[in-house]
């Protein structure tokens, strides 16, 4: 394995995204992986002669026999299924799990390619052991994308993701022909030239353990909302009677409700990332709807990671409509109000200033 270039993302010093040419069916010990990314159209897994996918077949293992029986299948949401854990018995297959990325389910390979660290969030929020990843440049293969039009989105996805707090100590992004070389250190080189803005000071203290225990912590800013409520438009009765009965028990509350839609095509939401780290209180209506809702899942994603980075019990999940909700997003007790009864969500409302009252400030 040959490594051609290497950045850290702003605020992680622990933490390394790394171009590498060599064969991801043929790892030494130093590069191996917990999860093996693959990509593929959707319930396509023909082993093909240039594919990855084609690579492990003819090395004993078979990733449609893996899909026949997914751990986690995250495909409506974020174009992902996990496979369960596996021994590989060649001795180059130094991975624990694949990560099946079928982009085609949800759009254009660059516009859904965030879709990879969407999926891995609640993935490594129940299986922390996972840390080193590894993939190709995905869709560059049978799907005929050029190498940078994917590299670009991936390198971004990859290192906003990482740098809010996704729990990846190591991103391996490897070529498999050197003839690849060039336009992807090209590319590389670019965008390492604009990671120019710095985290916020408190939020990579906050994501480095590392950092210098000898230095003061900055002083704490106060935050600009107290709750920010999270929830699917077609839910935005129980949304509005919500916040209504949080302005009828405490009129002065700062209650950020959000109005917008985002853009399939971004690897990350700025706005998002920006105004949760400036709530006390992440209010999620769980229902089908909110599942079915990729701004409802970017928004909890998000709010979980800076909960697990700072600590603190940030999420107050609101269970408005029965759902098959994720393990994830059973981690922490909800309040139940199914189906939408009135007088549990004016009841939540009191539990919800209850905690806000008792719990920390920012």
């Amino acid at each position: 394995m040959q490594r051609i270039d290497t950045l850290i993302p702003p605020g992680r010093p622990a933490a390394r995204v790394e171009l590498l040419l060599g064969d991801l069916t043929a790892l030494d010990a130093e590069y191996a992986l917990d999860v093996l990314v693959v990509s593929a159209f959707p319930g396509d897994y023909l082993p093909t002669p240039g594919s990855l996918i084609g690579a492990l077949h003819r090395k004993g293992l078979s990733v449609e026999a893996l899909a026949t029986d997914k751990d986690v299948d995250l495909r409506s949401a974020y174009a992902c299924w996990l496979s369960r854990p596996l021994a590989p018995t060649d001795p180059g297959l130094r991975f624990s799990r694949i990560l099946c990325f079928e982009p085609a389910t949800r759009g254009q390979p660059p516009e859904v390619v965030g879709d990879i660290f969407r999926a891995l969030t609640p993935i490594l929020a129940e299986r922390p052991e996972i840390r080193r990843i590894g993939l190709p440049v995905v869709a560059a293969g049978d799907q005929g994308y050029a190498i940078p039009t994917m590299l670009a989105p991936l390198l971004e996805a990859a290192v906003h993701w990482i740098t809010r707090g996704l729990p990846i100590e190591r991103l391996s992004i490897v070529l498999y022909d050197a003839a690849d070389v060039a336009a992807a250190r090209e590319t590389f080189e670019r965008f390492k030239a604009q990671l120019t803005t710095p985290v916020p000071q408190d939020l990579s203290r906050r994501l480095s353990p590392e950092a210098d225990a000898a230095t003061p912590e900055p002083a704490t800013v106060a935050p600009d909302y107290d709750v920010f409520i999270s929830y699917s438009h077609k839910n935005t009765a129980a949304s509005e009677a919500l916040e209504a009965a949080l302005r009828r028990l405490q009129p002065d509350l700062r209650i950020f409700v959000d109005r917008k839609d985002l853009d399939i095509g971004c690897a990350w939401q700025p706005e998002i990332f920006e105004t949760l780290d400036r709530c006390r209180k992440v209010v999620a209506l769980l229902s089908p709807d909110y599942l079915a809702s990729k701004v409802c899942k970017e928004e909890f994603n998000i709010a979980w990671i800076r909960a697990r980075e700072a600590d603190q019990d940030i999420i107050f999940p609101l269970y408005l409509f029965s759902a098959a909700l994720p393990t994830y997003m059973k981690y922490r007790n909800f309040f139940d109000c199914r189906e939408g009864d009135a007088d549990k969500i004016e009841a939540a409302s009191k539990v919800l200033l209850k905690a806000l009252a008792s719990g920390p400030t920012a």
